[in-house]
């Protein structure tokens, strides 16, 4: 078993839960993603897996097609070398998928927020804005942002307006309600970062091992 794996952002619904009450969820489609190879470290291993294997082989810069080539493999987009969490060996061209999951367990989200272009430092930071009486001319400026002689400049980090979204979070801690298998479909209680379609990654909530830090 490995620790996280790709997936793929379908979109939101709602569930009913044993009491009938509506639990709202996002749907996630949990790979496939396909083991290339195997690695092992000093005190961890690891294997490396694909996700959304390549068709127009062209697009591919001549190293990556090299080296899968090199592998034997198809070509795929996205590569990332994932722990392993257990001894059970994997086998070149094995497929990951929703099985990995369970109902209840905890999960982390990591994926792009959805990019929402330049903005003004009221929707940005969620500024209060200035006074909004007749004769005010500054109603969602930013005002003043330096000091005069100390330091003279505009302090590091300072709210300003500016590109809003478009950054990876991780959401953490989120719960599995519901694995479809047949479908390689998982529901996870709440919102993800993204818009439809977004690439996610999928990550297990282990406990705490001081060798596994």
């Amino acid at each position: 078993m490995v620790e996280a794996i790709f997936g793929k952002k379908i979109g939101m619904t709602q569930l009913f839960d044993n009491r009938g009450i509506a639990v709202q969820a996002t749907v996630l489609e949990a790979g496939p993603c396909t083991v290339i190879a195997e690695k092992e470290y000093k005190n961890k291993k690891a294997c490396l897996i694909g996700y959304q294997e390549v068709t127009k082989k062209r697009r591919q810069n001549k190293p990556m097609s090299g080296y899968f080539q090199k592998a034997g493999v198809p070509y795929f987009r996205h590569l990332k070398e994932i722990r392993k969490i257990d001894e059970k060996p994997f086998e070149k061209g094995m497929q990951l998928g929703a099985d990995l999951f369970k109902e209840s367990e905890k999960v982390n989200i990591q994926a792009k927020s959805i990019g929402k272009g330049f903005q003004g430092g009221m929707k940005r930071h969620n500024w209060s804005g200035q006074p909004k009486s007749h004769g005010s001319t500054t109603h969602r400026r930013i005002g003043s942002t330096g000091a005069s002689a100390y330091p003279s400049r505009i302090v590091k980090g300072l709210h300003m307006p500016g590109h809003l979204g478009n950054e990876t979070i991780t959401v953490k801690n989120m719960t599995v309600v519901k694995v479809d298998k047949e479908k390689n479909l998982i529901f996870v209680k709440g919102s993800c970062p993204g818009h439809k379609n977004t690439l996610v990654l999928i990550k297990k909530v282990l406990p705490y091992n001081s060798s596994n830090v």
